[in-house]
């Protein structure tokens, strides 16, 4: 069998159609056949921003993969060949102290497809299979696998970091961006219960977290810090909302949204850093002590998270096709180049065979 994929050769150089080495699967792996991979800014920050991948050039790219298991490995249950499934964007190894203590996502023997080994810009990929979420008949009765892709860190992702920071019915969430990342934010703190103030630079973006489940937006472009506070008090006042304990969402990945997201940090609040930026801040960490906050990271996602977020895209709600464009796989370059400059309105699913 002959895997084809698209290859990272160097920074910012186009992607390489090529032929992937395929030697017989190791024990506890799996061949996934990719119906969809999703062009997440992490794929971006490789080929563009000086992001270095752990695994040596050239390299396949994509960690956002849906697909269906064709072959697997010594010690995997035959029965997964043929079902669809997510592969989780981080596939932690289940042995070692940190995921024994629940901290998957952080373990250190962890495999991300697209940096520690070839991703799923191709025909088909190899995993480890023990997290692979296999998806039910009742979800690809309303939805095509290859959409689910971006279930693999774009909803999942921020899906933990809404769970990781207690936000509860009657809270404020404060999203800074609503892009691709953003609007499942949006969303599940909307289905939450709580109130949701959005924060943008663009207005058509701000009009969609408005149609799913923004209480308020704010265009924040011609605002500094002290206005964006104002306005954020303001809206606070008309919708009724907590003036402390704030659940601040970062997820713009900028300089200029983490500063402000940084800044809105008050009593008791919490800030959750879901965007990535290589730009280093200046702040003052005096801050979370004054104010008795917390600020944590959030890297991936639990692949153990991943059915909850099936059952929510399930019941609706979470969507997921208002967000998503199919794109052949051939035209990945064309459609990076697009991402780069800024020109998708929509998360971009590549895939095989179109």
């Amino acid at each position: 069998m002959t895997i084809r994929g698209w290859m990272m050769t160097g920074q910012g150089e186009p992607f390489e159609e090529g032929e992937i080495p395929f030697d017989p699967l190791p024990p506890g792996e799996a061949l996934i056949e990719v119906a969809g991979c999703g062009v997440c800014h992490t794929d971006l920050s490789f080929l563009h921003f000086g992001v270095k991948t752990r695994a040596e050039l050239p390299l396949v790219l994509g960690h956002e993969i849906s697909g269906t298991v064709v072959e697997v490995g010594e010690g995997v249950d035959a029965s997964l060949i043929g079902s669809p499934v997510l592969v989780p964007a981080v596939l932690p190894c289940g042995e070692c102290d940190l995921c024994r203590s629940g901290n998957l996502r952080i373990c250190r023997a962890q495999i991300m497809p697209g940096n520690d080994r070839h991703g799923g810009f191709a025909s088909h990929v190899v995993v480890p299979s023990r997290y692979l979420c296999p998806v039910s008949e009742e979800i690809l009765s309303g939805h095509e696998l290859w959409e689910l892709a971006v279930v693999a860190d774009a909803i999942s992702t921020p899906f933990q970091s809404v769970r990781l920071s207690g936000l509860t019915e009657g809270d404020l969430a404060i999203i800074v961006g609503t892009g691709g990342i953003g609007i499942h934010t949006v969303q599940v703190a909307a289905a939450i219960g709580a109130k949701v103030i959005a924060l943008d630079i663009d207005d058509g973006k701000l009009e969609i977290a408005s149609q799913h489940g923004a209480d308020i937006v704010i265009n924040s472009t011609d605002l500094d810090i002290k206005e964006v506070k104002g306005a954020i008090k303001g809206a606070v006042s008309t919708m009724g909302a907590p003036r402390t304990l704030w659940k601040i969402f970062e997820t713009s990945g900028t300089k200029p949204g983490q500063e402000l997201a940084f800044a809105l940090l008050g009593f008791g609040g919490h800030l959750a850093v879901v965007g990535f930026t290589m730009e280093k801040l200046e702040i003052r960490l005096s801050n979370l002590m004054a104010f008795d906050a917390t600020v944590r990271g959030n890297w991936g996602s639990d692949p153990t998270l991943y059915p909850d977020v099936l059952d929510w895209i399930a019941s609706d709600r979470i969507a997921v096709k208002p967000f998503i464009e199919r794109y052949p796989l051939d035209q990945i370059n064309d459609v990076f180049g697009m991402a780069h400059e800024g020109k998708l309105a929509k998360r971009a699913v590549v895939v095989p065979g179109d």
